[in-house]
Formats: C-alpha cells, sequence, structure tokens
C-alpha cells in the first residue's frame, strides 16, 4: 500500500503552466491522466481550494497533495546489494553497481534500488518513488541521492529542475576525443525506436561539459558534467560527435577491435558488455540544512582494468 501526503511550491520553472503540467515535472513517474484523474477526485488543492487540471499555476502557489493508498505489487522491500555511502535522517547516498535496475519496470518488477531502499527504510514508502530523485542507467555505475523525509524530496527536486547539484562522471570513448568541449544538442524519443534518444530539433534541452583526461591509441578517458539530466543524454551526445561509449550496446555501433592492438586488450575490450559509465561525484546543498555536501565513488574494478590494459597498450 502506499499513500502519497506532500506540500509542493510552485517555482520558476513550471510557474505558467497548466496544474496537471506542472505536477507531471514534479511526479514523472505518474502519467498525467492519472494526475488528472486525482485532480477530479479532490485529492490535489491549490492554494486550499479544489482546482480544475487546465488551470494555470505561477510562482508562490502552493499545492496540498493527499492521494489514498493503492496497490503495487512491485513495491515491496527485498534485500538489494548496494553500498551506503552516507545517511542522516533525510537522506540516503548509495553508490549503485552495474546491473542495478533504479525502479520497478516492464521486465524488472523486483530487485530494483527502489525495492533494496524500502527494506532499509519502509517509511520511504510514503514518498513518490520511494524518494529517488534521479536515476542512473543500469548499467552505469556510482553515486545517487535519496531523499528519506517529503521536506528533503520536494528540495531535492528543486535542487534538481534550478541545476544546482552537480553531477560529475568519468567515461572511456571509443576513439580518441581532439579536446575537451561543450556538447549543446536537444535529446528526444528515437522518432522510430521508442526505447531509445537521439538528437533531436525539437528534443528537450541538453548540455553536457567534458575535459580529457587521458588519451589512448584508441580510446580516451574522460571527466563529463552534467548541466542538464535527460535520459541517456552522456550516452546520446557522445555517439552523435561519433565518440561513444565503450562497451555501449545501444548507441555504441558495431564493435571495433582498433588493428594492432594487444590480444590482452582485445579480450577486455570484447568483454566489456556495459556502458564504461560512471557517476564519480555528486555535489549540493544538504536540502534541510543547507550545508555544502560532496560525495564520491571510487571506480569499479571492470573500468579500472579497462584503463589499466588501454595504458599498457598505449605505453607499447
Amino acid at each position: 500500500m502506499k499513500i502519497i501526503q506532500q506540500q509542493l511550491t510552485i517555482n520558476e520553472q513550471t510557474s505558467g503552466l497548466r496544474l496537471d503540467q506542472a505536477l507531471c515535472t514534479f511526479m514523472p513517474e505518474y502519467s498525467r491522466s492519472k494526475i488528472q484523474d486525482w485532480i477530479k477526485q479532490g485529492f490535489i488543492l491549490l492554494n486550499d481550494a479544489v482546482p480544475k487540471p487546465k488551470i494555470k499555476v505561477y510562482v508562490g502557489d502552493v499545492l496540498q497533495l493527499d492521494i489514498p493508498p493503492t496497490t503495487k505489487t512491485y513495491d515491496q522491500p527485498q534485500q538489494v546489494e548496494f553500498d551506503i555511502i552516507f545517511q542522516d535522517e533525510h537522506l540516503f547516498v548509495v553508490n549503485k553497481p552495474a546491473g542495478l535496475v533504479v525502479h520497478p519496470a516492464a521486465g524488472h518488477a523486483s530487485g530494483t534500488l527502489l525495492n533494496g531502499l524500502l527494506f532499509l527504510d519502509p517509511d520511504l514508502e510514503q514518498l513518490p518513488r520511494a524518494g529517488i530523485v534521479h536515476r542512473l542507467d543500469k548499467d552505469t555505475t556510482g553515486v545517487m541521492v535519496v531523499a528519506r523525509t517529503l521536506e528533503a524530496h520536494a528540495a531535492l527536486v528543486d535542487a534538481l529542475q534550478l541545476r544546482d547539484i552537480k553531477r560529475e562522471y568519468v567515461a572511456i570513448t571509443q576513439g580518441v576525443v581532439t579536446a575537451g568541449r561543450t556538447i549543446e544538442q536537444p535529446i528526444g524519443r528515437h522518432p522510430v525506436d521508442r526505447k531509445r534518444m537521439a538528437v533531436q530539433e525539437n528534443g528537450k534541452d541538453a548540455v553536457t561539459h567534458f575535459s580529457v583526461r587521458e588519451k589512448y591509441r584508441s580510446h580516451c578517458l574522460i571527466d563529463v558534467q552534467l548541466e542538464t539530466g535527460r535520459t541517456h543524454q552522456i550516452r546520446v551526445h557522445l555517439a552523435h560527435i561519433r565518440h561513444p561509449l565503450l562497451g555501449d550496446q545501444v548507441y555504441g555501433g558495431r564493435l571495433a577491435i582498433p588493428k594492432g592492438i594487444s590480444a590482452e586488450l582485445e579480450q577486455l575490450i570484447r568483454g566489456f558488455k556495459r556502458q564504461a559509465l560512471h557517476a564519480r561525484r555528486l555535489s549540493f546543498a544538504h536540502p534541510i540544512s543547507g550545508e555544502p555536501l560532496s560525495f564520491t565513488a571510487d571506480l569499479p574494478q571492470d573500468m579500472l582494468q579497462m584503463i589499466e590494459g588501454l595504458q599498457k597498450d598505449a605505453s607499447l
């Protein structure tokens, strides 16, 4: 069973939107039709009054959510393996391993990070997505922050929308990138394959900054900083400039084995079956105290092994 009781305040990013559209930005896990249904049933108040779904909202408007329990069979506590970097009464900061899906979806009804969080703290059932405010792809590793209270959840959602949470990644590209740059290309659903994202003229704005840390014979180790947080953003942007991430099974194209590399490195490349992407650092203000926080997660063993192999090959 799950109940949502939350107060939200309209900010500049959602000001001028229809009520249902604004709520969709705060609660992307729910469909607009579901949100409209809640409004019609009186479960959502706007400035202490029952609103119409299409009314516009503006900065400072206060939304009160009091949505009764619904049964979701996949929101079950389960013991799931992941490391906790930090925790207090308001937050979890976790290090997500490769292969762990963040929240239940088609084909992944259990064994997710969400299920594991509910096992650690059953009270997270009261929060949207059990407090998860951002996500990493299944095969991306690294740091994530999770809210443990409604107040912390609202503050972290606001911070993400205002781009006040700094996210830094480490990645390995295919091909040698000449220099770092900023990629500013809008991203939307692929016009044919709806499971993929692509650079689209009518997509949402997306900005990725990266710098080159090390160059190898046919690959690069890069540091990446996200300014926006679109689905698959780093993977799509790097593929767009023809330097997809090593091991990316969706955007990497056909596996390319560089000529002249050692047999050892070839074996490493063939065996690397996930995108070489790690969320290394997450920096933000504590949602309650305002204290500056910064958390890091060490590179996982498979990326360390790949980097060692690339360095060794480059020195030959």
